[in-house]
């Protein structure tokens, strides 16, 4: 099948399924496009004796799809851009420390649980994997995914304190995540493809050159973001057509995203810190009304449309996945630790802030619950190459993300109205 052709067929997809959840299932738009994808998948397994080998044909046109070029090196530029241009800068300044935080110490210390708990779940069933190779799954998992936070928060109605807390984590810590899981990877000896079955690094990888690494990735790509969302603005300020205007924020996601991929830079906090830049700062001083409506609309559309794809895709990745029964058991432990992890790297974080900053009512459960796992760390377990742990992995991490979208997202709004007595707009409910 013709790239063109994939393409037709998957915004073919997602369109009709979009068409039958605002019909018949009346869910929010991702999630509901999710649903749809997963049940049709489970369908085809199911019926898969009766079906010729159509079920067989489906899953390697799924296989064909590069999920987490396609994500990693592709979508996450756009949605990205798109999330954060429509955050405000100023609300972020305010709850800089928490966002900090919960972003950097927060994804760092939710790796060290999920990889070490993980370990031990996985050893007392019999499906022991090496622990450098657990502790790839506590990064992978750890971050929430701004694709699935944003597309709830939208719905949502949290305090706007929580809100813009949920929003900033979620934009920075993905990049956070893909940088430590990059580290991980290189320490264990897979980066180079190897089967890893000791998972024993290559060559010696001290403390000094993780960190060194680590701030090379994170701190190059927000100078990097700054100075192209600079560059950016000032071509903005000099013309005043909103076709040109478009194309320019559109040229600054995707030339910035690839410009960072390649100099080996965090491309995903590039593309927040470049869009959080031209959504305040240029659109308050280089746009004009009729562009800002405009650029606004072009980027609502990028975003509801890729997200729509992207959550049908992981719900048809269900077609590829090792469905085994010990791994399926496995996957369904290690949903609580997943939980557990984040609530212990929330509490303590903001439990010590409360001591002198005032907090949002509910602040713990909210973020808690909120903090979803989606695209991303699907794509980051896919882009593993092939070794004894993949498929182990590949199980836990997409029941993690299923039960996240499906339970946590649709009840995300309960949790909200409970803890902080904050009225929930009624479709937030599910």
């Amino acid at each position: 099948m013709s790239l063109f052709s994939l393409i037709s067929l998957l915004i073919a997809l997602a369109a009709v399924s979009s068409y039958i959840n605002y019909r018949f299932i009346k869910l929010p738009t991702t999630i509901g496009v999710m649903l749809v994808a997963l049940v049709a998948s489970l369908v085809l397994i199911l019926a898969a004796p009766y079906t010729g080998g159509f079920r067989e044909q489906v899953a390697l046109q799924v296989k064909q799809i590069n999920f987490d070029q396609l994500v990693l090196h592709g979508l996450l530029a756009f949605l990205l851009f798109a999330g954060s241009i429509h955050v405000n800068l100023e609300e972020l300044g305010q709850e800089w420390l928490p966002i900090f935080l919960l972003a950097v110490v927060g994804t760092l210390v939710s790796t060290a649980i999920v990889g070490s708990l993980t370990w031990l779940l996985l050893n007392w069933l019999g499906v022991g994997i090496p622990f450098l190779h657990a502790m790839l799954f506590g990064a992978l998992i750890s971050p929430t995914d701004p694709i699935a936070v944003l597309g709830i928060m939208k719905s949502v109605g949290a305090p706007p304190q929580l809100e813009v807390q949920m929003a900033g984590e979620s934009l920075f810590n993905d990049g956070v995540g893909v940088v430590v899981f990059l580290l991980l990877l290189e320490i264990s000896g897979l980066a180079g493809g190897g089967s890893g079955a000791t998972g024993a690094a290559a060559e010696p990888f001290g403390a000094l050159d993780i960190a060194r690494l680590f701030f090379q990735e994170v701190g190059g790509g927000l100078v990097i973001g700054l100075l192209a969302g600079y560059i950016a603005f000032q071509m903005l300020k000099s013309v005043d057509k909103y076709q040109v205007e478009v194309l320019l924020t559109l040229a600054l996601a995707m030339g910035l995203y690839s410009l960072a991929d390649s100099l080996h830079l965090s491309a995903p906090i590039a593309a927040v810190v470049a869009g959080l830049f031209i959504g305040n700062e240029g659109r308050a001083s280089a746009m004009t009304d009729k562009t800002r409506m405009n650029v606004d609309t072009f980027w609502e559309l990028i975003d509801e449309i890729l997200n729509v794809v992207l959550f049908l895709l992981i719900g048809l990745e269900l077609l590829v996945i090792p469905l085994e029964s010990r791994l399926l058991l496995a996957g369904a432990i290690t949903i609580p630790v997943v939980l557990l992890a984040r609530w212990l790297s929330v509490a303590g974080i903001l439990g010590s802030l409360g001591r002198f900053r005032n907090l949002a009512r509910g602040a713990i459960p909210v973020l808690t619950w909120g903090g979803l796992r989606g695209a991303i760390s699907v794509a980051l377990v896919l882009s593993l190459p092939s070794h004894d742990s993949r498929s182990v992995l590949l199980v836990l991490t997409y029941c993690v993300v299923v039960f996240s979208i499906l339970v946590q997202g649709l009840t995300l709004g309960r949790v909200i109205r409970r803890t902080t007595k904050t009225a929930v707009p009624a479709e937030a409910e599910g």
